[in-house]
């Protein structure tokens, strides 16, 4: 290939968002400064669920893993000084999709941008957040109708939109196998499109199953990650020519962006994940037939905590250096007739078709989401063991362990520290806010948007009105919420133990013998407090409880403190255990000690896992939590042995 038909690289992205609209703002303006060509916006957890930053689940999350977008004002500064109709920005926002679509389509139109020439992305892919994320907001039905909504709107509104992002990096977070994560995926993708094929007229109908997109994972397996993607990209061309009867190549293109694998980052050595991070680069990168059009890369400390700047800046010179001063670039596809790439191919989709088959067997995603959050939680859990018994290595983690402390992770400035200040300031800017708004304007913009939900009526346009007149992320998802009502996703964690047997020996007769000296089955809850929705762990812990003989109490996710100590007062729960991975554990964990000595559990063992710095373990502690874990404690069935040993009355009466 002649230096005149090189081709173009990729979108760099970094995915992005903290404390503040504003310090988010002077992030992005300081990203794209160092050659970022794309933004990846991530938003807290409030944004995330519809609710508004004072509210009662809030606390302890504002601003914590994304950026609180509250209203219009919020969303003015989060993009100040970035021309919205020049840029391509990927907003990671599911349930409450439209909303946020609104808010920056409002903004664009205060710019003086034609909103006929914005680009760039909504995840809007709910499936998964039922499945693996959690921030759902609705049931499945009437989120499935909010995603062709704004499908349909975009169509005539934002044509170059992409209104869909089918994201299956979340399904191999939880454990996805990639057969799994091909048939979730393309699963979701059918669901969304049998359902706007009755929004659009037929004969734009081609072009938007053109416009839906695909968000991915590579994970450390670099061959088999390659093949996945061509297996994505031949897979769909079969599913848009054969079910939808698509005809033009280019409405068939397989198009997906991705992040690569945070799962595999350790704790351990974590100098090691610059390499993992590579790797699992150039698995969607090599093959040209099914390169990704746009690469976020997380940094090498996402395992510690919240990365710098500096951290952001090395994943993205990471993807310029492999871009500029290679000659990938300048070459066809380097795998097109090996033969070992076309039998790994072939095995992956002939897997993911027998999933399809069974996920349409049952009526199609939305039918089959307990199915296949149960099949998620079994192939983690499986993942899992394999890491414990060794069969799958990790270095640094469960081989060659030992070695020089890392440099890279000394001193107090080695993560990043949200801003404490943050969720004040945020909430007393949404206080002002209100008070300096429209209110009969935002009234009757609410009343508009309650009836086109109740009504059936397409709801972007009612929604961006609420922007305008100065609507909340809060009041927005209670519109929603009070027509379509509450929803509480699957666990996964079946109450019968599985047939895993390998290793749990010793420990199931740990449970027994202490058991036996409380006069009852020992009692584990298992609590996830706040907003967080990252329940891989807390399944995990729940699932090997269960196994090892324990009666536990699991109930999923979003649950506020007094909830868990209600439901471990009136189970009498002789151990509770809290998963938080947003960094809320400080507030969260305090309301719950109050909380439990308020109902007289100061007496029921507490503990915590999550990631969660040294400094901020050791304050647990102090507070009176029993244990703290992190990342780096992969091993659970000596997480186990601990709860048992905190149950067991003889270690108690010796102390």
């Amino acid at each position: 290939m002649s230096q005149a038909q090189k081709d173009r690289p990729w979108l760099f992205r970094t995915y992005a968002g903290h404390s503040t609209a504003k310090a988010s703002n002077a992030l992005y303006r300081g990203n794209l400064a160092k050659g970022q060509t794309g933004l990846s916006v991530a938003f807290d957890l409030p944004t995330q669920t519809g609710y508004d930053s004072d509210h009662r689940l809030a606390r302890g999350e504002v601003g914590k893993v994304g950026v609180p977008i509250a209203h219009l004002g919020d969303m003015r500064t989060l993009f100040a000084d970035i021309p919205l109709e020049q840029m391509n920005t990927s907003m990671t926002i599911n349930a409450t999709a439209p909303w946020l679509l609104a808010l920056y389509v409002a903004v664009a139109e205060e710019q003086g941008a034609d909103i006929s020439k914005l680009q760039g992305t909504v995840q809007n892919d709910i499936i998964k957040e039922y499945l693996s994320r959690g921030t759902y907001v609705c049931p499945p039905k009437p989120s499935l109708r909010m995603i062709t909504d704004v499908a349909a709107w975009t169509r005539s509104e934002l044509p170059k939109w992409n209104p869909m992002n089918v994201c299956s990096y979340h399904l191999q977070e939880a454990g996805a196998t990639p057969e799994q994560e091909l048939a979730f995926a393309l699963a979701t993708a059918t669901a969304v499109l049998d359902d706007l094929k009755g929004k659009v007229a037929p004969e734009h109908f081609p072009a938007m199953v053109g416009r839906i997109s695909f968000f991915v994972n590579a994970g450390i397996r670099f061959v088999t990650e390659l093949c996945k993607m061509r297996a994505f990209t031949e897979l769909w061309d079969e599913i848009t020519a054969e079910r939808y009867g698509v005809e033009d190549p280019k409405f068939r293109r397989f198009r997906y962006g991705v992040q690569v694998n945070s799962l595999g980052l350790t704790e351990q050595q974590p100098e090691n994940n610059v390499y993992r991070i590579l790797i699992e680069m150039l698995a969607v990168t090599l093959s040209k037939n099914a390169r990704a059009r746009a690469v976020q890369l997380p940094a090498w400390n996402e395992a510690l905590g919240l990365p710098r700047p500096w951290d952001q800046q090395w994943s993205l010179r990471m993807q310029q250096i492999l871009a500029f001063e290679t000659d990938l670039l300048e070459y066809d596809d380097l795998f097109d007739g090996n033969p070992a790439v076309e039998r790994k191919v072939s095995a992956l989709k002939e897997g993911a078709r027998a999933e399809l088959a069974q996920i349409d067997a049952m009526g199609g995603a939305v039918e089959a989401i307990e199915y296949m959050k149960r099949q998620l939680v079994e192939a983690n859990a499986d993942r899992i063991q394999r890491i414990e018994a060794g069969e799958t290595t990790v270095v640094g983690v469960n081989r060659y362990e030992t070695g020089e402390p890392s440099p890279l992770t000394s001193g107090p400035d080695a993560i990043m520290v949200a801003d404490a200040k943050a969720e004040a300031d945020q909430v007393a800017r949404l206080d002002a806010w209100r008070a300096e708004r429209d209110g009969a304007a935002v009234r009757a913009a609410l009343a508009d948007l309650r009836a086109a939900c109740a009504e059936g009526r397409n709801i972007m346009g009612p929604s961006l009105a609420a922007a305008r007149a100065g609507a909340t992320t809060g009041e927005w998802g209670d519109v929603v919420r009070g027509v379509f009502g509450q929803y509480r996703a699957p666990t996964g964690v079946s109450s019968a133990p599985s047939n895993r047997t390998e290793g749990l020996d010793e420990l199931r007769e740990a449970v027994d013998a202490v058991s036996a000296r409380l006069g009852e089955r020992l009692r584990f809850l298992m609590g996830k407090p706040g907003l967080d929705g990252h329940s891989n762990g807390a399944e995990q812990i729940a699932a090997r409880a269960r196994d090892a003989g324990m009666e536990i109490t699991y109930e999923g996710i979003r649950l506020t403190p007094s909830e868990i100590v209600a439901a471990a007062r009136d189970g009498r729960a002789h151990v509770i255990g809290l998963s938080i991975l947003s960094g809320s554990h400080i507030p969260l964990i305090e309301e719950t000690l109050v909380e439990m000595r308020a109902a007289g559990l100061e007496n029921v063992p507490l503990v915590v896992g999550g990631i969660i710095p040294e400094d901020d373990a050791e304050r647990l502690r102090g507070m009176g939590v029993a244990a703290v874990y992190t990342p780096k404690d992969f091993e659970l069935n000596r997480i186990m042995f601990d709860i048992v040993a905190l149950a067991d009355p003889a270690a108690v009466a010796a102390e």
